[in-house]
């Protein structure tokens, strides 16, 4: 077993409310900490479970079985110029060069606000670039591969009657 940190954003409970906070510990949920962030009800976990696309899935489906509503996982899968340099611990500048195509080709294109100064990139993509010119490793590939399905179904579809948890552990035994 593994220790995998990542954090659920949710809504539809407060955490002054002592029956939610109870009910998340009934159903498992005491590797969490629980906090309000910009409106935003923030579970960080410090989950050990078998796989990571695992740890996720069970996450979720105790904090609905609790109440909640599951909006989203972060770390996001869209990432800025600053994120990037971030997660993968190069600096800003090289970054920006590699976007530019000016020490690498073949640098994933902006996926959301492409002509605006502020373009988001998707951290698989970006992830996947950076794995096969070294710079990352897979495991942080697929762990990016996995949070980006799991926004998508989380987004698209309530997560019990998805088959969420299989997705997930689909895409993690195939790559």
């Amino acid at each position: 077993m593994k220790n995998f940190e990542f954090a659920i954003i949710a809504s539809g409970q407060s955490i002054e409310d002592d029956g939610f906070l109870d009910a998340l510990f009934e159903t498992g949920c005491d590797d969490v900490t629980i906090s309000l962030q910009k409106g935003a009800l923030i579970a960080e976990f410090n989950r050990e479970a078998v796989s990571f696309s695992r740890a996720i899935a069970s996450a979720c489906e105790q904090i609905e079985k609790a109440g909640a509503n599951v909006e989203r996982i972060e770390p996001d899968h869209l990432v800025t110029l600053s994120e990037i340099a971030e997660r993968c611990e190069l600096s800003k500048a090289a970054i920006s060069l590699y976007t530019k195509g000016k020490r690498l080709d073949g640098f994933p294109s902006p996926t959301v606000k492409v002509t605006s100064k502020h373009p988001l990139w998707d951290w698989y993509q970006v992830a996947d670039w950076l794995c096969s010119n070294s710079f990352i490793d897979k495991e942080t590939v697929i762990r990016a591969r996995i949070v980006k399905e799991a926004n998508i179904v989380i987004n698209s579809s309530k997560i019990e009657h998805d088959g969420f948890a299989e997705r997930l552990e689909k895409l993690e035994a195939a790559a």
